[in-house]
């Protein structure tokens, strides 16, 4: 899900950024100092600091979608096998509204093939894709670090 550390370090990071320049640019305009260790007496408003204050209300908006995502567990679930009922259920959390659950349900004899996707590199991926009749590949492995080679292999099986 969006409950990592990654997520948290970057909403935070987008938050302070945002924040520092919406205080500069509110400096600016009302030609006093908001916060005492940030000098705004030499910028302008126009154009420096409604510039700034252009890019705290961007960093605000997208730090608000970062926590959003955060507290509402976008991308959490599970991954269901289950040999005795013969079905296979991937469930994930989406973003609020009428596709909130996704749940995908499909009998275990419909899976045609799994697919084991590898790449090394700087940005290296390792992912796990199960395919059914009738549907694309649906990824089973969760993002964020990538697993080892036996890790992969033993979810794979």
């Amino acid at each position: 899900g969006a409950k990592r550390f990654s997520n948290y370090f970057w909403a935070g990071v987008v938050t302070a950024g945002s924040t520092g320049f919406l205080l500069t640019g509110a400096s600016a305009y009302l030609h006093h100092n908001l916060v005492f260790f940030l000098d705004a007496s030499e910028i302008k408003f126009f154009p420096q600091g409604l510039v700034m204050s252009f890019y705290g209300v961007a960093g605000a908006l997208l730090s608000t979608y970062l926590w959003l995502t955060i507290t509402w567990d976008v991308g959490a679930g599970y991954n269901e096998f289950n040999k005795d009922e013969g079905i296979m259920r991937i469930f994930r959390y989406g973003f609020p509204g009428k596709n909130r659950r996704i749940n995908l349900v499909s009998d275990l004899a419909d899976v045609q093939a799994v697919r084991v996707e590898i790449s090394e590199g700087v940005n290296p991926r390792r992912v796990v894709y199960v395919r059914c009749k009738g549907k694309r590949d649906i990824p089973l492995t969760r993002i964020g670090q990538p697993l080892t080679l036996a890790e992969v292999e033993s979810r794979a099986a």
